[in-house]
C-alpha cells in the first residue's frame, strides 16, 4: 500500500509549483512509518503510509497560509511527538482517538485521520480539528488523505481566481468553509455525513456549521 498512487498529492504540488504559491519539501525517512503500523496504540493511514514514503516533510502554498504536513524523517520526528501530545490533551475531549497528520501554518487547525471510521482498505477519513475554543470543534473534509490533497488543491485554484487575490494579494475565502462544493464530490464524504457516522466528534457544533455541513451533503437545515 505504501506505493499507491496519489493523484490528489501530485495536483496539490503540481498547483503550488504552476502558482508560484509556495513549496517546500523534504525527503523521507530511510525506513517511514508502514501502513498499519501503531502510532500512539492507532493503525497507521495506508493513504498517509504512502505519503511518508515519498516526502518527509511539506509546506504547501506558503505564500497564501497554507497548511504544513508533520514532517517525519531522519531530521525530525514532530508527527510522534505531535500524535502523543494529542492523545494525552484531547482524546478525550474529542470522544474519539485520530492521527494528526498536519496543520494550517501558524494556526491552532489540525487535519487529521478517523481510524474508527477505516473503510475496507483501511484508508481513514479526514477531519479539521479546530483547537481555539475551550471544546475542539471538528469539521469533515475529505473521505481520505488523498481526497482531501486534491479538495485543497481545487480550492487553492479558487484563490486564486477570486478578484480580490488578483487585486491585493489577499484572499477572504477560507478552507473549508468556502469549499462545500468541492467537498460535495467526495461522495464517500457525503455518504459518511448523513449516515451521521462523525456524530461523535462533531459534539460542539453550531448553527453555522450545521448550515455548512448541510450545504455538502446537499440537504437543509
Amino acid at each position: 500500500m505504501e506505493s499507491m498512487a496519489l493523484p490528489g498529492l501530485d495536483r496539490l504540488l503540481e498547483v503550488c509549483q504552476r502558482l508560484n504559491l509556495g513549496l517546500r519539501i523534504s525527503p523521507p525517512a530511510r525506513e517511514p512509518l508502514k501502513a498499519g503500523s501503531s502510532l500512539e496504540g492507532l493503525p497507521f493511514d495506508p493513504v498517509l503510509a504512502s505519503v511518508y514514503a515519498r516526502l518527509g516533510h511539506v509546506a504547501f502554498a506558503t505564500k497564501v497560509m497554507g497548511w504544513v504536513l508533520s514532517q517525519s524523517n531522519d531530521e525530525e520526528n514532530d508527527l510522534e511527538k505531535t500524535n502523543k501530545r494529542w492523545r494525552e490533551k484531547w482524546w478525550k475531549e474529542l470522544g474519539e482517538p485520530v492521527i494528526v497528520f498536519g496543520g494550517d501554518m501558524g494556526m491552532a487547525y489540525a487535519y487529521a485521520t478517523v481510524p474508527g471510521l477505516a473503510d475496507g482498505w483501511g484508508r481513514q477519513p479526514v477531519v479539521r480539528v479546530d483547537t481555539y475554543e475551550f471544546e475542539p470543534y471538528i469539521m469533515p473534509v475529505a473521505s481520505n488523505v488523498d481526497r482531501f490533497f486534491d479538495s485543497y488543491s481545487h480550492y487553492l485554484e479558487a484563490v486564486v481566481a477570486d478578484s480580490r487575490y488578483q487585486e491585493l494579494g489577499e484572499t477572504e475565502l477560507v478552507f473549508p468553509w468556502h469549499a462545500t462544493g468541492l467537498l460535495a464530490r467526495d461522495e464517500r464524504l457525503v455518504e459518511l455525513m448523513r449516515a451521521g457516522r462523525f456524530g461523535s466528534l462533531m459534539k460542539n457544533v453550531d448553527d453555522v456549521t450545521r448550515r455548512w455541513a448541510a450545504r455538502v451533503m446537499g440537504t437543509q437545515v
